[in-house]
C-alpha cells in the first residue's frame, strides 16, 4: 500500500484496479455491517444466500460458407453469488449481494456483458474478481399492513417486477432505480391476490461533453436515458389449478442514443422501444410430487418507423415464448423437465433479454429450448439445456436461414445455501 501511496501510477496502471477498488468498497461495507450488528444484535436479522454453479458449454453454428475457419466454442464457466439480507425491523429490511461478472474485455468494468455473471476460465489461474450485483433498501410501512413496498437501489429482475419467463428481461440482470410494489412479500415474490409495479430505471446518465445524438444530429444536450414500468396482475387459484395473468408497459426514453452500451455488437440508433407485454402461467399437479405448469408471454414494441425514428421496421416487432415444463426439483431425487419456443423480430425487443439464445444475438430469432434438472444431494443439482436457434428469414436481408442454425449444450452442477 506505501508503494501505490508513494507511486500511484502504479496502482493506476494496475490490471485488476477496479477488483481493488470494489473490494474495499465491500470492505467497508462488511465492517460498517458488522459494527451495527454488534449494536443491534437484536434489532437485525440477517439473512444470507448463496450459489455457486460450475458449467461445460459447447456452442455449434452450422455455417456453410467455405471462408469461415471456425464455427464452434467450448468453453467452462463458473457463476458465484453471495449475498446478505438483513430484516431491521418490522418496515426496514436491506440486501446486499456480490456476483462474479464477465471479464473478457480488458474494460470489463464498463459492463459489455449486462446479461450475465458467468465467469470463463482459462485466466491462466488469475484471481476472479466479483462485483457489487445487489445492494437496495425496502420500506414497508405498516400502515399499509405490508402490502406496498418501495424499493430503492440495485436488485435482482425477478424480485423487482413480476416476470414468468426470460423473453423480456435476462434472469441475471439487477435493476437499477426505484419501484414502488403492492403485493409483494420481502423476498420479491409475488402474494396471492393483486400484484402491481410501478417503477424508474435510469440507463445511461449523459453529461454536457457527449457526442451529439444520431438521431437527431443537434448540439450536445441532456438526454439522459431511462426506462419507466408499470405492471398489474392477479394470482390466483380455481379448483384444482393455480393460475398467474397480468400485463405490462416498458417504455424506454432517449434509447436511441448513440453511446448506450448493452453488448458490443449492439447499434439503437434511430431506434425507440414502447413494449407492451401480456403474460401468464397455469399449473396445477399430476401427482402429490409431480407439479405441471404452462407459461406464455407476448411482447410487441408499439413505436413505429418515424422521422426521428427511422430505422424501426414496422413488420418486425413481435415476440412471444410458451413453455411447458413438468417437476419441480425441490426435494432430493425430484427432478424437472422444460421445454420452450421462442420467437423474437428485430425490433420486437432490447438487449436486455435472454443472452443464450442463438449464441448472444438475442433478437431476430426463433427456435427451442430444452432442458431438465435432478437434485442429486441436498442443496445439490445437475442439469442440462439444450438450445437450437435460427435467424428469422428475412428477404429484406442477406441471412439465409439454412446458414444460421446454432447448437448450445450447457450442463450445469448447481449447489446452493
Amino acid at each position: 500500500m506505501k508503494i501505490c501511496e508513494k507511486n500511484p501510477e502504479i496502482f493506476m496502471n494496475t490490471p485488476h484496479k477496479p477488483t481493488i477498488y470494489f473490494m474495499r468498497k465491500v470492505a467497508l461495507i462488511v465492517g460498517l455491517a458488522a459494527a451495527l450488528g454488534f449494536n443491534n444484535a437484536q434489532a437485525v436479522d440477517l439473512n444470507w444466500k448463496g450459489d455457486v454453479r460450475y458449467r461445460y458449454q459447447s456452442e455449434l453454428t452450422d455455417d456453410h460458407n467455405p471462408a469461415t475457419t471456425e464455427n464452434s466454442r467450448d468453453r467452462h464457466r463458473g457463476r458465484l453469488r453471495l449475498g446478505v439480507y438483513p430484516w431491521i425491523n418490522e418496515e426496514l429490511s436491506s440486501g446486499v449481494q456480490l456476483a462474479t461478472d464477465d471479464t473478457s474485455s480488458s474494460q470489463y468494468w464498463a459492463t459489455n456483458e449486462t446479461t450475465s455473471r458467468n465467469q470463463t476460465f482459462g485466466n491462466t489461474f488469475h484471481a476472479n474478481p466479483v462485483f457489487l450485483n445487489e445492494y437496495f433498501i425496502d420500506y414497508h410501512p405498516t400502515a399499509l399492513n405490508g402490502k406496498v413496498n418501495l424499493i430503492l437501489g440495485k436488485r435482482a429482475v425477478a424480485s423487482t417486477l413480476v416476470v414468468v419467463n426470460d423473453l423480456v428481461w435476462d434472469s441475471d440482470l439487477t435493476f437499477e432505480g426505484a419501484a414502488l410494489q403492492y403485493g409483494k412479500d420481502g423476498d420479491g415474490k409475488e402474494k396471492d391476490g393483486l400484484n402491481a409495479v410501478a417503477g424508474y430505471f435510469p440507463l445511461n446518465e449523459v453529461n454536457n461533453s457527449a457526442p451529439s445524438p444520431s438521431a437527431t444530429g443537434t448540439a450536445p444536450r441532456e438526454r439522459d436515458a431511462y426506462l419507466v414500468v408499470g405492471q398489474v396482475a392477479y394470482k390466483g387459484d380455481s379448483g384444482d389449478f393455480n393460475y398467474h395473468i397480468g400485463a405490462a408497459y416498458y417504455d424506454y426514453v432517449h434509447f436511441d442514443y448513440n453511446g448506450m452500451v448493452l453488448k458490443g455488437t449492439n447499434s439503437y440508433a434511430g431506434k425507440d422501444f414502447n413494449i407492451v407485454e401480456l403474460f401468464g402461467k397455469v399449473g396445477g399437479q399430476l401427482t402429490d410430487t409431480l407439479p405441471w405448469q404452462i407459461n406464455g408471454q407476448y411482447a410487441f414494441n408499439t413505436a413505429t418507423n418515424s422521422p426521428h425514428y427511422s430505422n424501426i421496421d414496422n413488420s418486425k416487432r413481435k415476440s412471444y415464448l410458451g413453455e411447458l415444463k413438468i417437476g419441480d426439483a425441490k426435494q432430493v431425487g425430484q427432478w424437472s423437465v422444460n421445454a420452450d419456443y421462442v420467437y423474437i423480430e428485430r425490433d420486437a425487443l432490447t438487449g436486455f433479454t435472454d443472452s443464450d439464445r442463438n449464441r448472444g444475438s438475442q433478437v431476430d430469432l426463433r427456435g427451442v429450448k430444452i432442458g431438465g434438472v435432478f437434485h442429486l444431494v441436498q442443496n445439490m443439482t445437475i442439469g442440462a439445456t439444450y438450445f437450437r436457434f435460427k435467424n428469422i428469414d428475412d428477404p429484406k436481408t442477406t441471412i439465409n436461414e439454412s446458414t444460421n442454425t446454432t447448437h448450445l449444450f450447457m450442463a450445469d452442477v448447481v449447489v446452493k445455501f
